[in-house]
């Protein structure tokens, strides 16, 4: 019974997520053909998020430990084990880009509206990689922040432990002395399992936003992961009730 009612809150929420996007698509239009104004079409991504997530009864409970600068760009990384962290990550404040998947460039509409205004990579070309360093680095030179998730995609099979960080976001930080500020998203792999159903579960929704790691002239990039690993691994465990 239980999945019968999840499966209704599932068909309620897909529906609504497809008709809202393809509302406010034409806007994203706008955005993406005037020049300039791309910045405004990622402002209008944060604005459907929330209502998004309001319409289909999922309050984000956002917990802010850092206080964020105007003005400066963050690199804003993420553990990933639901398809339900992208549209999450519209609540983080400010101009902001995703590092996501080449495979999302193929959804009807979104696969577009995403090409054009944030950054897909092919993690299987080392090109690819390396072009999405390059425009990443240029978005920050802009004073727009990233988000990304360093897992490289959902991989771990044993969730809510993560499986290890991959370099990129990390080496970029330091080459940029750009602060990282780590991202637990506490609870997406319980409301939205990896596990092919696509069933919504009724679990409250929680983003942590910890202080950020600032960059020294002696920190190494596997330093600087490993303690964002460390921090946002030690929040799953908390709020997982795991010792």
């Amino acid at each position: 019974m239980r999945d019968f009612f999840r499966g209704l809150y599932s068909i309620y929420a897909g529906l609504l997520f497809v008709i809202s996007f393809i509302l406010i698509f034409p806007f994203f239009l706008i955005c993406i053909w005037v020049p300039g104004w791309q910045a405004f079409g990622r402002k209008i991504n944060q604005y459907w998020a929330k209502v998004y997530f309001t319409l289909i009864f999922k309050p984000v409970h956002l917990d802010m430990r850092c206080k964020l600068k105007k003005n400066q760009p963050y690199i804003f990384a993420a553990n990933h084990f639901s398809y339900l962290d992208i549209p999450m990550m519209g609540f983080i404040p400010g101009d902001v880009q995703f590092i996501g998947k080449a495979s999302i460039r193929k959804a009807p509409l979104f696969g577009y509206y995403f090409k054009k205004l944030h950054i897909a990579v092919d993690r299987s070309r080392v090109k690819s990689r390396a072009e999405t360093m390059r425009r990443a680095g240029l978005a920050l030179d802009s004073g727009s922040s990233i988000v990304i998730f360093p897992e490289g995609g959902i991989y771990s099979q044993h969730q809510p432990k993560m499986v290890h960080f991959k370099y990129g976001a990390f080496r970029l930080a330091i080459e940029k002395q750009i602060p990282i500020i780590p991202v637990t998203l506490s609870f997406n792999h319980l409301i939205l399992p990896e596990d092919g159903r696509f069933l919504l579960g009724f679990h409250s929704a929680k983003m942590v936003l910890h202080e950020a790691l600032i960059p020294e002239k002696d920190t190494t990039e596997e330093d600087l992961k490993e303690k964002c690993f460390e921090i946002i691994q030690k929040q799953l465990n908390t709020d997982n009730g795991i010792k």
